[in-house]
């Protein structure tokens, strides 16, 4: 399995492109609000990968040890799909 890290907000580290989507299988996104900049993206490329919302605010530093953990927890499942 392969897993690429992205951002939808202009200020991310690394922001989603549209070749990561194209390369995706699945998303996977913190927020509601993020599933629906990701789906406004994939319009115009004429593709619909699998997103999940994981329901976690995006509220926290980068690279925040709870962050990570919650992360850990929640995609964990997705993967063992």
């Amino acid at each position: 399995m392969n897993v690429r890290s992205a951002g939808t907000s202009s200020s991310a580290k690394r922001r989603l492109s549209e070749n990561d989507i194209l390369w995706a299988d699945r998303i996977v996104v913190m927020e509601s609000h993020h599933a629906k900049k990701v789906r406004n993206m994939t319009r115009p490329l004429g593709v619909a990968p699998s997103i999940d919302v994981l329901g976690i605010p995006d509220d926290y530093r980068y690279m925040d040890a709870e962050l990570v953990d919650w992360l850990r927890d929640a995609v964990e499942p997705l993967i063992a799909r």
